[in-house]
């Protein structure tokens, strides 16, 4: 049916439209004059450092006994040239993480005072770890005190303080004037301890009253290089009496029981000492001090200085020494990073100061080349036996060789992980990678020892190179830069090839699968079978889980029984539809352990599981039937292998 429509309803009609359009003029004529918007103006830059000398001595005072809150209560006192706007900044840039982790959060109660008056304070409004101070005329020094927040649970953060032990790390406690280097600003400094408890610290003490030690005058760049463990019961084993400097291992545990140590496990640690003189051919420090803490409450660490290193680990780690294999080579790392990071560095990883932005791309050598020397020489000093060492191979390789987040992210900016991720729990590690620089880094290092090996007969390797690289300046501890083409020449100088496609092609490339040509070099190859190898099953017990990586696609923990702790990307589990946050609460009907779910995976037929996630339960059929997948490392042929040859203790 069709409506008519009178004139007079057009005409009103009309009329409403040109009064709409007249309005749409209007407005467009009024968005034609309105500006649009421009960008605020930014405050004045924070200087940049320069390397001049700074005023004077800061003066640092810590009290760290208040053990049953965690907190480090600071006094500093910071001379200023004249009035004037002084720029205090907090560390943000941190050495040994790559990334800007200073814990700024974590300080608390800032009041700044001079002469008595209290002067207030304002932060940056663009870079948060800077606070503007003005200081008024006549002012020699601006008297800083604040609280240093430290983690009361592993909720809040890395715990750092017990009752029995403490971990301080200068950069959280300090703040220093912006516009200097960090060598060119001079430090006193002191920390007063809780009754009852030893210290250790690469810094040179100047003399103790009681409880409150005094250090001697150092620069703020050592002061934050050089951390501090203290605790009630520890024990300090010197490694290398008679050497050319002194190596101390200074041990702290929950309990006194903990530092027991049998004649054999301290000589594999001397040995480790032994074995890196006799790979690096030199050494750059004045004195060295492992400051290692064997704990179950405080977290685990192993971060790297120049003349020490934080080591924490389990507490087990001396008594069940049989099965702390995976815990083993974390001082072997640490201390090869004296040579390789702390005295010879990427040159754009090099700062001025410590808040100076870090860039990370030498990482896979800075890192890489350490996790390989790391397994390397804790298999040559005895830390790990020749067994232990090759298990632990197989397991990086099967891990790497499943890391398929390669097709789209080469490992060459998985060094930019530090800053992307800064480590945050990632729910699909092999898809998204994650600083694969370590220990992918670590097989491209294998493959260029091993290819060494071959292209010179035997006569040369990566220790060669070590020597070239990390033993120049013997005894010296100022940093020494390098990139890329470095690594090339040093390289070319052990055994002439094109080394610069070598690693482009593998820091650059796809795969598929992981850089493995070092394993087939060294005489093995990557299989799997039915049983783990025991360096697994203890990786299992350290970790906390049941590992059906290589199998279902899944590994499940064993604090929460049946909480999924990871799923492999595109595995069986993965593609139907299993995630971290599952929980299996039966296995083929029967009420979930792990001996049950290793024989339902034994079985080699489809397995069905019950899992509840977020309150809803649901069951699925994982249409998996090839047993259990456990990785091993098989010799190639009769004879020596070069990989052997690469594990044995140097003479």
């Amino acid at each position: 049916m069709t409506r008519r429509v009178s004139r007079s309803f057009r005409a009103r009609l009309c009329a409403a439209s040109g009064l709409v359009l007249a309005l749409a003029g209007a407005h467009a004529a009024l968005a034609q004059v309105q500006p649009q918007p421009q960008p605020t103006p930014y405050p004045p830059a924070i200087p940049t450092p320069r390397d001049i000398p700074y005023v004077g001595p800061l003066t640092l005072d810590v009290d760290a006994t208040d053990l049953a809150h965690a907190i480090y209560s600071v006094r500093e006192s910071v001379p200023v040239a004249g009035p004037g706007d002084v720029i205090l900044l907090f560390p943000k840039w941190l050495p040994g993480t790559h990334s800007p982790t200073g814990q700024i959060d974590k300080l608390a109660g800032l009041k700044v005072y001079a002469d008595g008056q209290r002067l207030e304070w304002k932060r940056d409004p663009v870079d948060v770890y800077a606070f503007h101070v003005m200081a008024p005329a006549g002012a020699k020094a601006l008297d800083v005190r604040f609280q240093y927040l430290s983690a009361t649970s592993a909720h809040d953060g890395h715990v750092q303080v017990d009752p029995n032990l403490l971990n301080l790390e200068w950069n959280d406690v300090a703040l220093y004037p912006a516009g200097y280097f960090s060598r060119d600003i001079p430090v006193n400094v002191s920390v007063t301890l809780p009754a009852g408890f030893d210290y250790a610290t690469a810094l040179d003490t100047d003399h103790a009253d009681g409880q409150n030690v005094h250090f001697k005058t150092t620069s703020f760049n050592t002061l934050v290089d050089s951390p501090l463990i203290a605790g009630r019961y520890m024990k300090h084993v010197e490694l290398d009496p008679g050497g050319p400097a002194r190596v101390t291992l200074d041990v702290m545990a929950d309990h006194p029981g903990d530092l027991e140590m049998t004649p054999d496990e301290i000589a594999a640690h001397k040995a480790l000492v032994t074995q890196a003189y006799r790979l690096y051919g030199s050494h750059h420090y004045g004195h060295y001090d492992f400051l290692f803490w064997l704990s179950d409450r405080i977290g685990g660490q192993g971060l790297e200085h120049h003349q020490s290193s934080e080591d924490g680990t389990g507490a087990s780690y001396f008594t069940d020494w049989a099965h702390t294999a995976p815990m083993r080579d974390l001082l072997a790392h640490e201390y090869t990073h004296s040579w390789n990071g702390k005295f010879r560095r990427p040159a754009d990883l090099w700062t001025p100061n410590f808040d100076v932005p870090m860039r990370d791309s030498l990482l896979w050598v800075y890192e890489g080349q350490t996790q390989y020397w790391g397994y390397v020489l804790a298999a040559r000093s005895g830390l790990i036996s020749h067994e232990q060492a090759i298990d632990a191979i197989a397991a990086t390789a099967a891990a790497y060789d499943h890391q398929v987040g390669r097709d789209w992210k080469a490992l060459q900016d998985t060094t930019n992980d530090p800053i992307t991720a800064e480590r945050a729990p990632l729910s699909w590690r092999a898809w998204q990678r994650s600083e694969d620089y370590y220990s992918e880094g670590q097989l491209i290092w294998l493959d260029a020892d091993t290819l060494i090996r071959k292209l010179s007969d035997g006569k040369r390797s990566l220790d060669d190179f070590a020597k070239v690289f990390f033993g120049v300046y013997n005894g010296s501890y100022i940093t020494a830069p390098y990139g890329f083409d470095d690594v090339v020449a040093a390289l070319n100088k052990v055994e002439p090839y094109d080394w610069a496609k070598f690693l482009r092609t593998r820091l650059d490339g796809h795969g598929p699968g992981a850089p493995l040509d070092g394993l087939a070099r060294g005489g093995y190859k990557l299989v799997y079978t039915d049983q783990p190898t025991p360096y697994f099953k203890d990786t299992e017990t350290r970790r906390h889980i049941f590992d059906e990586t290589y199998s279902l696609g899944l590994a499940v923990s064993t604090q929460s029984p049946g909480q999924v702790a990871s799923v492999l990307w595109d595995s069986p589990a993965f593609r139907v539809g299993m995630t971290d946050g599952d929980k299996i609460l039966a296995v083929n009907g029967e009420a979930f352990t792990a001996d049950v779910l290793d024989k339902a995976v034994r079985a080699k037929a489809p397995v069905s599981l019950t899992v509840e996630n977020n309150k809803e339960v649901r069951t699925i059929t994982v249409d998996y039937r090839g047993g259990p997948q456990y990785p091993h490392l098989e010799k190639i042929g009769a004879g020596p292998a070069s990989l052997d040859a690469i594990l044995t203790p140097k003479g």
